[in-house]
């Protein structure tokens, strides 16, 4: 990551074409995945289509607050509307569950996995399983730089408001073919020009929405001990960004009767896009579909009413 620093101008509200994925299928669970923290929902993309393809899975994911739009905007999100976003899409999704008699999975990527965690929390009653995939509470991977320590201090100075870290390699990706068509387009990226970010997130990571983090993973870490649905933990052993200690820190504090951490040998943080896609949403289907047989009752009672 490299540093650079501007004062961007407020700009309007751009008209993003989509607010995400949303597929449907006749029978089974329905799965709620949330990108991550400057992402997109095309993150998730090869696992949504998986789940709904291989598994008749209908899949949400839905894009969180502020993103798509210019880097200004994005700069100014407050942790609470990254939240509340997430608490918008999946309060949809149980209505949808309900009215089917599904099983409600709710996971994500990265910070996506936080908010998940955070709902399974809050809605203890309503969430049958929770999926982490690279679950974001410490930013201790092999590429993160000594200077990210020092971040958490521009939370009290102005610079906050000036300074962005440039994505660098290897972009949470070992696939390499991947990783330079990533470079080439975030390349195509300024400070004053995010237009692509809609597709493939953004090429600028703000400071101050950095700053907003850290309260919402202090947030999460508090909730853990109120997350009871079974639980999936996936996070690649060489994660460039969050070790394989994010996952470990969760699974020992949450109260799951049932947990399950699988650790990958073939990716860095973006496993739902790296070398071992297809194992990642093998076992995300697995999972959701061993919820299934609980709410195969509920789902009778909802056909039977309809």
């Amino acid at each position: 990551m490299t540093i650079e620093w501007a004062r961007l101008k407020p700009e309007p509200r751009a008209e993003v074409p989509d607010r995400g994925i949303f597929l449907q299928a006749r029978g089974g669970s329905l799965a709620l995945l949330l990108h991550g923290l400057t992402g997109s929902p095309s993150e998730l993309g090869y696992v949504a289509f998986h789940l709904q393809r291989r598994g008749g899975i209908t899949v949400h994911c839905p894009r969180l607050a502020n993103h798509g739009q210019p880097l200004a905007l994005l700069a100014r999100t407050r942790w609470q509307e990254l939240y509340a976003s997430a608490k918008i899409a999946f309060l949809e999704a149980r209505a949808e569950a309900r009215t089917r008699g599904s099983a409600l999975v709710v996971g994500g990527l990265s910070i996506g996995a936080n908010l998940a965690l955070m709902l399974a929390a809050e809605f203890p009653e309503d969430v049958a399983g929770v999926a982490c995939l690279s679950p974001t509470l410490f930013y201790d991977g092999w590429n993160v730089p000594w200077q990210h320590k020092l971040l958490p201090l521009a939370r009290y100075t102005p610079l906050k408001n000036f300074t962005f870290l440039r994505e660098g390699p290897p972009f949470g990706l070992k696939d390499e073919a991947l990783r330079e068509r990533i470079a080439a387009r975030y390349g195509e990226m300024s400070l004053r020009d995010s237009s692509g970010a809609a597709a493939l997130g953004y090429a600028y990571f703000p400071v101050r929405l950095f700053c907003e983090v850290q309260p919402l993973i202090r947030r999460c870490i508090r909730a853990l001990p109120a997350v009871k649905a079974p639980l999936l933990l996936l996070q690649a052993e060489n994660d460039d960004m969050t070790s394989p200690r994010n996952s470990q820190f969760i699974y020992d504090r949450v109260r799951s009767p049932r947990r399950e951490l699988v650790l990958l040998r073939n990716s860095y943080h973006l496993v739902s896009t790296d070398l071992e896609r297809a194992a990642v949403a093998g076992r995300l289907q697995a999972f959701c579909r061993s919820l299934e047989s609980e709410a195969r009752p509920a789902r009778e009672k909802a056909l039977a009413r309809a």
